[in-house]
């Protein structure tokens, strides 16, 4: 008879990570992107029919490879690979397949088509990880359609508000009521620490400096956090011909003026990496013979620095007290998100650099001023996350671009370090008498 036992082999392996099949990564992209693709850019927003179809299809391709899946009550699509000893804490890995309006075919959907290559990769080696393995693919990362952004990763990390679910999208829906729609149910999707071993996520760059510098890939050290505000200031709308110019209580000037003082209060914080940005301005009554009477902003502040971030929302509040008492207006400000920055841990940052290194691609270590799942998932164990190039630094644009070679080299990296926090198994068996 035979006798088997189970070897744990820990270290890199020289011949895992080459694996990996370009030709299917990109079919795999090219089919979900066919989700919400028919009209400038794509347009698979949270919690819309097209999201839910690209996720449906995903969730099919994870079965094909054996996984076992199942949508939480947030929408979280979570396909597990049992490992060797299935009471162990996962591995998981993962990103987004939601987008904002026109956006591109590589932001989130990459890391999610990676994750699955791995998982293909690894069935065709026939190689068992000692942990589990989990890809997440994240409901409603983005913040495009309800103004707050990263709703599955928070509710998976217990800190989702509650009050996001009165926020509207453009049409007047209620975030509320898309998941009533779905029968979701954001706190149900808590999970606890002890389940993870660690998380990872790759995700393109959506900025300039891998391309900049030659380089091929960045582990990340921190995630910049924002916090967001809606103002309304009120003024009086006028004829614009018998409204003389000293009589004006021009709500659209008054904006302006904030906007400006907060672009100078950016750009002192510019060496801690702090950035503002008006990214709304809706003018109202809107006619170009009235002055303006009423102006509805939305305003990000972000940046990996608290200290950083507070001056400038300081330097925000005394722009308005300014621009009320010298023009004659009334404001009035809502904070509609507020999120701490995270420094991601100290172990992995290492661990992903080695990684890369060994494999040929010395990385760069960089801050990340855009908010990713990761930062939510850092609240419950060990984080990393790393970078692929953006063409041109372009992403959330229809022409956002990273090429195959890039996306491989990134997969190479995270399948190493997967395997490496997973552990490979091998059967050996010995005969006995």
């Amino acid at each position: 008879m035979f006798l088997y036992y189970i070897i744990v082999v820990e270290g890199n392996r020289e011949s895992g990570v080459i694996k990996l099949n370009k030709n299917r990564i990109e079919k795999t992209l090219n089919e979900i992107n066919k989700f919400g693709g028919s009209g400038v850019g794509i347009n698979r927003l949270a919690y819309t029919e097209e999201e839910q179809q690209a996720k449906s299809y995903f969730v099919e391709l994870c079965k094909k490879e054996g996984m076992k899946v199942k949508c939480d009550s947030a929408g979280n699509i979570i396909a597990r690979r049992e490992g060797a000893n299935p009471s162990l804490p996962v591995i998981a890995f993962g990103s987004h397949l939601d987008t904002v309006y026109e956006g591109g075919k590589y932001d989130g959907a990459v890391g999610v088509v990676i994750a699955l290559e791995i998982i293909r990769s690894l069935n065709e080696e026939e190689l068992t990880t000692e942990h589990p393995l989990e890809i997440i693919s994240f409901a409603g990362e983005e913040s495009a359609r309800f103004g707050y952004s990263t709703i599955g990763s928070k509710a998976m990390a217990g800190i989702v508000s509650k009050e996001c679910e009165e926020l509207k999208d453009n049409n007047n829906i209620f975030l509320k009521d898309e998941l009533s729609k779905y029968s979701f149910n954001l706190a149900g999707a808590k999970r606890k620490k002890e389940e993870f071993k660690a998380f990872f996520e790759i995700h393109i760059e959506q900025g300039p400096i891998l391309e900049n510098e030659n380089k091929s890939i960045a582990v990340v050290t921190g995630i910049a956090g924002p916090t967001r505000y809606k103002l309304k200031i009120e003024g009086q709308a006028s004829h614009s011909g018998t409204t003389p110019m000293r009589y004006r209580k021009d709500a659209f000037l008054g904006a302006a003026e904030i906007a400006l003082e907060l672009e100078t209060a950016a750009k002192k914080e510019e060496e801690h990496g702090t950035v503002a940005t008006t990214g709304v301005c809706e003018v109202k009554p809107g006619a170009m013979n009235v002055v303006p009477g009423s102006v509805e902003m939305k305003i990000d502040i972000r940046g990996i620095s608290s200290e950083s971030k507070n001056r400038v929302i300081n330097q925000l509040h005394a722009a308005i007290e300014n621009v009320e008492n010298s023009r004659n207006l009334k404001t009035t400000i809502e904070k509609i998100a507020d999120e701490n920055p995270i420094l991601l841990n100290d172990e992995v940052i290492e661990s992903l650099k080695d990684t890369a290194e060994n494999l040929g691609y010395p990385p760069l270590l960089l801050p990340s001023g855009a908010g990713h799942d990761a930062m939510n998932m850092a609240k419950l164990c060990p984080t990393g996350l790393l970078f692929i190039p953006s063409k041109a630094g372009l992403s959330h644009h229809p022409q956002e671009y990273t090429s195959l070679e890039e996306i491989i080299i990134g997969a190479k990296i995270l399948k190493e370090e997967v395997v490496k926090w997973a552990k490979i198994v091998e059967k050996a068996g010995r005969e006995q008498s």
